[in-house]
C-alpha cells in the first residue's frame, strides 16, 4: 500500500483557518510567526480573526493556504511519510516544500511572488473562469478550439464531469453558451478575479520563472506528481521548468490522480484546509480511499 499526499489550492480557505493549529502546537505557532516574518504582515491576523472577503483576496489567500498545509506537514514529523506527493495549481508549491525540494522561507517567497503577479495579470486583462459540469472532456476542448477570436482554454481538469474552462469574459460567456447547447449540466462563471491557467497569465509566467529560476530546488523525498504532465518527477530543473509552464497551463488532476493510483496509491491524506481534493479523489478513483489529516 503506498501513501499519497495531496495539497489544496486556491478555493480551500476558510475564516479562522490555521488557528486551533497555532494554539495547540508549539511547532505550529513558531512556524506561523516565521511566516509573518517573511511575508512582512500579520497574514495569521487575516487567517484566525479576518473577514471571508479579505481572505478572499489573491495575495492573502495564496499564502493563507500554503501556511496551513506546511505548517500541518511540519508539525506530523515522523508520522508524514510520503511515497508520492502531488498539490492542486498552488497545492503543489505546499507539496514541494513538504516534500523538502524547497525550504519553507522560499516556498512562501514563492508563492507570495506568484499571488501578486497573477493579480497583475488578472488586472491588466478583464478576465474569468467557469466550471462545466455533465459533459466529455473532449467536448469540452473541442468547443474551446472553436471559438478563435477570443480566448477560452480548459484549465482545470478536477474529475470526469467537472473541468474548468478559462480566458476573456467574451470567450467564457460564448463557451458557455455553446456548452449548455452541446448538452452540459451546468456551464456556471466562477468568483474569481481571472483566467488563471490560460495564455492571459503570462505576463505572470514571466515574472514568477526569474523568481523560481534563481531559487534553490532540491531533490524531493519522494516523487511529485506535476500538473503540467501528471508524472512523477524529482529532478530539480524538470520540476522548476514544469512549475514555471503551471501558469499558463491546465492543471490535470484528473490524470494525476489515475497516475498515482496506477503507480500503487491506495490512500490519500489530504494535506491543509478543506476536503475538496479527497471528493475528487472518489470520483476519479471509485476504490481509493482518501481523508484528511
Amino acid at each position: 500500500m503506498k501513501k499519497a499526499y495531496i495539497f489544496p489550492g486556491q478555493g480551500s480557505q476558510f475564516k479562522g483557518m490555521g488557528k486551533d493549529l497555532y494554539e495547540s502546537s508549539v511547532a505550529a505557532k513558531e512556524l506561523f510567526e516565521k511566516g509573518n516574518s517573511v511575508l512582512g504582515f500579520r497574514i495569521t491576523d487575516i487567517m484566525f480573526e479576518g473577514t471571508e472577503e479579505e481572505l478572499k483576496q489573491t495575495k492573502v489567500t495564496q499564502p493563507a493556504i500554503f501556511l496551513h498545509s506546511v505548517v500541518m506537514a511540519t508539525v506530523m514529523g515522523d508520522k508524514f511519510t510520503p511515497d508520492m506527493v502531488a498539490g492542486h495549481s498552488l497545492g503543489e508549491f505546499s507539496a514541494l516544500t513538504a516534500a523538502k525540494s524547497i525550504s519553507f522561507e522560499d516556498g512562501l517567497t514563492l508563492v507570495y511572488k506568484r499571488a501578486m503577479a497573477m493579480q497583475k495579470a488578472c488586472e491588466a486583462t478583464p478576465s474569468t473562469m467557469a466550471a462545466v459540469l455533465g459533459l466529455d472532456d473532449n467536448k469540452v476542448e473541442e468547443i474551446c478550439a472553436s471559438i478563435k477570436d477570443d480566448v477560452v482554454v480548459p484549465a482545470n481538469y478536477n474529475c470526469p464531469g467537472q473541468l474548468v474552462i478559462s480566458g476573456s469574459v467574451p470567450g467564457v460567456t460564448k463557451a458557455c453558451e455553446l456548452l449548455k447547447a452541446a448538452g452540459a449540466k451546468r456551464a456556471l462563471i466562477l468568483p474569481v478575479g481571472g483566467a488563471f491557467h490560460s495564455p492571459l497569465m503570462e505576463p505572470a509566467r514571466v515574472e514568477l520563472s526569474a523568481a523560481i529560476e534563481s531559487t534553490l530546488f532540491n531533490k524531493p523525498v519522494c516523487p511529485i506528481y506535476q500538473n503540467v504532465n501528471a508524472s512523477p518527477e524529482t529532478d530539480p530543473s524538470t520540476i522548476k521548468k514544469n512549475l514555471i509552464a503551471q501558469l499558463t497551463a491546465p492543471v490535470r488532476w484528473t490524470q494525476t490522480i489515475q497516475r498515482m493510483s496506477a503507480d500503487g496509491a491506495t490512500m490519500f491524506y489530504e494535506v491543509g484546509p478543506g476536503k475538496v481534493l479527497q471528493g475528487l479523489v472518489k470520483k476519479i478513483v471509485a476504490t481509493a480511499e482518501a481523508m484528511s489529516i
